[in-house]
């Protein structure tokens, strides 16, 4: 059997440009699946795509750092920032806490807890769970998502690691970054069974750098069997995301060209991979199978 390979966008819910551009891919068949922010300003718009393209899978991608919270602020009091009501703007901050025991992980499973409720209130049936800026690397995040799957009968959680040889082909600075968030791969698969994650995710140390000729580095080594995921953050660079707090701007339009025309190439060469959503990989029995109407 090939190897099967899920093409996730994250951010879903930032901006409506955003939410245009995952549309328009998972249209052109080369995105199967995307996280969305339940804090996200374009949270409405993305519930109203999600709905009219019942084969998009769509995860919960937990906010715990940068963005406001979903829970009333008393009740997560050690999760927020010096203003009390948003969260920790910088994640050196949120990691530096945390490896610290200031923020309690009961409260970080409240505000998982309330964001995927949100989604599936509703009607989106939320296929995994994966975090703004990979926070459940550290076992405090991980444990509690496990809980908060658990609890909302969620399947799936992102493996947050790469594959040694994706990572070589990262910027010096990313290279670094990588490596010491690396050391907690082990922690990471002690507490999550292999079950329930992915062999790997690819893209992870490209975050900002995801051309056509990194993208199509990446997908030449995608391993012949396993189940992985390809990590993006494609969107239109509009006057809406100017207005929201994020590091990629252009480059979201340079990873919207490159899914179109790399993934698309993939697909050509003799036994590419299976593209699925997360759902399908993870058992999603009841998901729906009607037609997709053009939602942009």
């Amino acid at each position: 059997m090939p190897a099967r390979l899920i093409l996730n966008a994250d951010d879903f819910g930032l901006t409506a440009g955003i939410n245009r551009a995952i549309a328009e891919l998972h249209l052109a068949g080369v995105l199967t699946s995307a996280t969305l922010m339940a804090n996200g300003p374009a949270f409405d718009d993305a519930i109203r795509i999600a709905l009219a393209l019942p084969r998009l899978g769509v995860g919960c991608h937990v906010v715990l750092t940068d963005g406001v919270p979903v829970s009333s602020p008393e009740t997560i009091s050690t999760l927020l920032g010096p203003d009390r009501r948003t969260f920790r703007p910088e994640l050196t901050h949120f990691i530096r806490d945390l490896l610290l025991g200031r923020i309690r992980q009961e409260e970080i499973e409240c505000e998982a807890l309330a964001q995927v409720r949100k989604i599936q209130r509703s009607g989106i049936r939320v296929t995994h769970l994966d975090t703004h800026k990979h926070t459940h690397v550290f076992p405090p995040v991980a444990r509690a998502l496990l809980r908060v799957m658990q609890a909302t009968s969620v399947a799936a959680l992102r493996n947050p690691f790469e594959p040694g040889h994706s990572r070589m082909h990262a910027r010096l600075k990313r290279r670094l970054q990588i490596f010491l968030l690396s050391r907690f791969r082990a922690g990471f698969h002690r507490i999550v069974p292999p079950s329930l994650t992915t062999d790997g995710t690819f893209g992870i140390s490209a975050t900002g750098s995801l051309n056509a000729a990194e993208l199509r580095i990446l997908l030449q080594h995608i391993p012949a069997q396993g189940t992985f995921e390809l990590l993006c953050h494609p969107g239109y660079n509009d006057q809406d995301l100017q207005a929201v707090s994020t590091r990629l701007r252009e480059h979201r339009e340079t990873e919207r060209q490159a899914l179109l025309s790399e993934v698309s190439g993939m697909l050509l060469h003799p036994q590419p991979p299976q593209l699925i959503h997360y759902g399908e990989a993870f058992g999603d029995p009841d998901r729906p199978q009607s037609p997709e109407s053009s939602v942009v």
